[in-house]
């Protein structure tokens, strides 16, 4: 049977690194504390008590899916933050973009008697346009209730980022992300995945999802409407930065605001939007520079 490797709390990122690009897939044991995964619960109670639930096969005719989680939780703010997280995404995804961005969030709630969520590659989203060697994804799963293969842990199928598109994986092939509340799975967009069967009678299996992908993609989650700009404002700037309020290169992101007869905000960054503070890919080294690096 396969298995998830897993890392101590003060695991580094070049540790998490290596497993992700050998496995496609690691599990980070403790690294929430007992008090912040208890204010998750608290935080998204309100909306998991709603009994809405997915539409289709893949969705989960039994599986809550609650989005928007920046604007509705802080909690979750800081879930997005989470230092060792963030270091990896970056370390990662660096061969491939200049800096990355939230690109989805979401609490996902499997109800007993949901059935195995079909295996998937993340970066089918963009529909297959991305070259294979472009690895779009660190995503991220946090366990606030226990993770049992019985009650629906995700099924990851470690190393399939390096196989042939169109194997499928044989039962031996297929692993569980078993883990205690706190604890957290990452993974990348490459790997095949899927949420698990919830074979139980009365335990529901609740992950916090955090993905972070290539600045220069667009998200899964529209930031700008789950987020809108009068809930952005009551974040910090990295956060805000984080899931979009930022250019994400030198033109890249740009806004110029209609009701400024002042023409201050002309073609500039969202930031401006909030704060003064410098921006980033505020200015270029040249035009030899710029050109150079329109290529890779």
């Amino acid at each position: 049977m396969a298995t998830i490797e897993h890392l101590a709390a003060g695991a580094t990122t070049d540790a998490i690194v290596e497993i992700i690009e050998r496995d496609g897939a690691v599990i980070i044991d403790g690294l929430m504390a007992r008090a912040q995964v208890d204010q998750l619960n608290t935080d998204l109670a309100p909306f998991l008590s709603k009994e809405v639930f997915g539409r289709d096969e893949f969705t989960g005719y039994k599986t809550q899916r609650i989005g928007a989680l920046i604007a509705r939780s802080e909690a979750c703010q800081a879930v997005a933050l989470d230092p060792l997280m963030l270091a990896s995404a970056r370390q990662y995804l660096q061969p491939f973009c200049d800096d990355i961005q939230l690109h989805f969030t979401s609490a996902v709630a499997i109800a007993p008697g949901e059935s195995a969520q079909i295996l998937h590659r993340d970066r089918g989203i963009w529909g297959g346009y991305l070259p294979r060697k472009v690895e779009p994804l660190f995503s991220t799963i946090w366990a606030i209730t226990p993770f049992t293969k019985a009650n629906g842990a995700t099924q990851v199928v470690p190393g399939s980022q390096h196989w042939d598109k169109g194997r499928s994986p044989e039962p031996h092939e297929i692993a569980y992300a078993e883990m205690a509340p706190g604890s957290v799975l990452c993974y990348t967009g490459t790997v095949l995945h899927g949420g698990g069967a919830n074979d139980t009678t009365d335990q529901v299996r609740t992950g916090v999802f955090m993905h972070y992908a290539l600045s220069w993609l667009r998200q899964e989650e529209n930031q700008y409407l789950s987020c809108p700009p009068h809930h952005a404002a009551k974040l910090s700037p990295e956060l805000r930065a984080l899931i979009g309020y930022a250019k994400g290169g030198y033109v890249l992101g740009f806004y110029s605001d209609p009701d400024d007869e002042s023409a201050r905000r002309e073609s500039v960054s969202p930031e401006n939007m909030f704060s003064q503070r410098a921006e980033q890919f505020g200015t270029i080294e040249g035009a030899d520079h710029l050109i150079a690096q329109s290529m890779k």
